[in-house]
């Protein structure tokens, strides 16, 4: 493919022109610049807000949040690097999966920018960007080496992926229904404590007992990887309905919440259990995406870790959630395995649906 930008100006590895990505696939609106050794030069997420008071995120409202306040965070990230437009090597955003609408205005908006400066355009796969973060050097404890087993646990995502190289990935196992994140909004809507839910009932299930519900444990100790919560909700529901929404006191959401979060972290051990014994040659497990931070999941993967003598990779908070340093590190991968001077992803459209499997083989993997 020929180049659309000036052959005297590429992204290089021994050159340090900063890379400029964008990250607009949910409900975050996120910004980052970063040289090609993973240094970040600006980092700036505007988490909307417009959201809360509806339960759950809108895509049309998402979309047009996007498009009101990017222009204003590219400006800022520029402002706190010191740069200007004209220093970017190269642009990258998320071009997929996710809510179309705001991979719209973010693929979009990147590329506006890489014609007007004369600069290649980088489409970034939103999963695979989770999953390159963890190979990141300057994690605490430095980067994943390949090849390693992902969780990824998020309000889109629930799927365990053999990650082998850059490009070179097999799912495993996924949802069949609801994704985790998803889960814990819904419950955490059934106990009254609004949206995003996740948080405030990981903190509500501080205070609960644990083993006050039997809840199910869907697919818990059947073959294969994938998950389910619908099951899980279900049980949820037909017991906070026996209280009442004036009855329900909070020890015993708290207790609900404990318990929920219970069955979750149990599930999830369980298909990481699987999916190393599927992917025996794993080197290391890696935890990203939102629900990454809750403290119960992440214990009971330590757990597995620790049974099976692997280290464990968790991405820090920031960068386990939506954001565009992983966007712009996925995009420096993909410039060191590929040749500068021939990526061009111009051509290429958002897509709301993007597995993984689809990018094999990858035209950027190493040889």
């Amino acid at each position: 493919m020929t180049a659309l930008f000036s052959s005297d100006f590429p992204p290089s590895l021994d050159r340090p022109a900063p890379l400029l990505a964008i990250e607009s696939s949910c409900d975050d609106t996120a910004c980052a610049i970063m040289l090609p050794d993973g240094q970040i030069c600006a980092d700036r997420i505007y988490s909307q807000n417009e959201h809360a008071a509806l339960g759950g995120v809108v895509p049309e409202i998402a979309a047009r949040a996007h498009l009101a306040h990017l222009p204003d965070l590219v400006t800022q990230c520029l402002a706190d690097a010191g740069y200007q437009l004209a220093d970017m090597g190269a642009f990258a955003a998320t071009t997929g999966p996710g809510l179309i609408g705001g991979l719209i205005v973010g693929s979009h908006y990147a590329k506006g920018l890489a014609l007007s400066m004369n600069r290649p355009f980088i489409a970034i796969n939103h999963i695979e960007a989770h999953a390159l973060m963890a190979t990141w050097p300057l994690m605490p404890g430095g980067g994943a080496p390949f090849p390693f087993l992902l969780l990824l646990v998020s309000g889109g995502h629930c799927q365990c992926v053999a990650v082998r190289n850059i490009g070179d990935y097999t799912l495993l196992g996924s949802t069949i229904d609801d994704a985790a994140g998803e889960a814990f909004d819904k419950v955490a809507k059934m106990l009254g404590l609004g949206w995003p839910g996740g948080p405030a009932l990981e903190k509500l299930a501080r205070e609960g007992d644990a083993r006050k519900w039997d809840f199910p444990r869907p697919l818990i100790g059947r073959e294969g990887c994938d998950f389910s919560f619908s099951g899980l909700k279900t049980a949820v529901s037909r017991v906070v309905s026996r209280f009442g929404a004036e009855a329900l006191t909070r020890r015993d959401a708290a207790d609900i919440a404990g318990s929920f979060q219970a069955s979750v972290a149990r599930v999830m051990a369980d298909r990481v259990r699987n999916a190393l014994s599927a992917f025996p040659e794993a080197k290391n497990i890696v935890v990203a995406g939102g629900v990454a931070a809750n403290q119960a999941i992440r214990t009971s993967i330590e757990a597995v870790a620790q049974e099976r003598g692997l280290p464990l990779f968790v991405p820090p908070v920031r960068y386990c959630t939506d954001n565009a340093v992983m966007i712009a590190w996925a995009a420096w991968q993909k410039i060191r395995a590929h040749p500068a001077a021939d990526i061009n992803d111009l051509n290429v459209a958002p897509r709301p649906r993007w597995p993984l499997d689809d990018m094999r083989p990858h035209p950027f993997a190493p040889g």
